[in-house]
């Protein structure tokens, strides 16, 4: 589905496949979905959502929806983008924030697991202009770990787009790729 069609009858499970940052916007923005109080179904639709949170104009929402993704999609790089920028003279600094055990499996070139010190490091240390990129499995988390390094001074922070996976499937397939399976007892 894209973006462009999203109504109030969008499910909230369609409206998070089409636009992953789609719960952190609802919840910066309308306090919808961080808490058990505020939380919502996959089943409900934008519509039931926004009438039961102080009956918030649909229009309005999908309005900031829409905005905050265009905002994710500029802080995001490409795989093959990623790329060519670390075979060039100035490769930007990548840091992973998945596991220690899935950074240890498999990782891109010279990354850094981010580390509480490294991130203290990268905060007190490293200039307004440094070129970072933060790498996770899909390319969800990492936004919001690229907005939170944008916020705290490091203007030139991207996200990987669709993480590790996306890069070993589309820009080095030498890359092992894996799949997380949680254990459902």
């Amino acid at each position: 589905m894209p973006a462009a069609t999203i109504t109030g009858e969008t499910t909230m499970s369609e409206l998070q496949r089409t636009l992953p940052g789609a719960r952190r916007t609802l919840f910066s923005h309308f306090h919808i979905g961080g808490c058990q109080s505020c939380g919502f179904e996959d089943s409900e639709t934008l519509a039931e959502v926004c009438a039961r949170n102080e009956e918030l104009p649909v229009d309005e929402v999908i309005g900031q929806l829409l905005a905050s993704a265009e905002h994710d999609r500029a802080i995001q790089i490409d795989p093959l983008e990623l790329k060519a920028k670390l075979e060039s003279d100035a490769p930007p600094r990548l840091l992973d924030i998945r596991s220690r055990e899935e950074f240890e499996a498999v990782r891109i070139g010279e990354s850094q697991l981010l580390t509480t010190e490294l991130q203290q490091e990268a905060f007190g240390s490293w200039g307004t202009s440094t070129e970072v990129v933060i790498v996770d499995h899909t390319g969800e988390r990492a936004l919001d770990a690229a907005a939170f390094f944008v916020g705290h001074g490091l203007k030139e922070t991207r996200a990987l787009a669709g993480g590790i996976d996306a890069y070993a499937r589309d820009a080095d397939p030498s890359l092992g790729r894996y799949r997380i399976e949680l254990d459902g007892t």
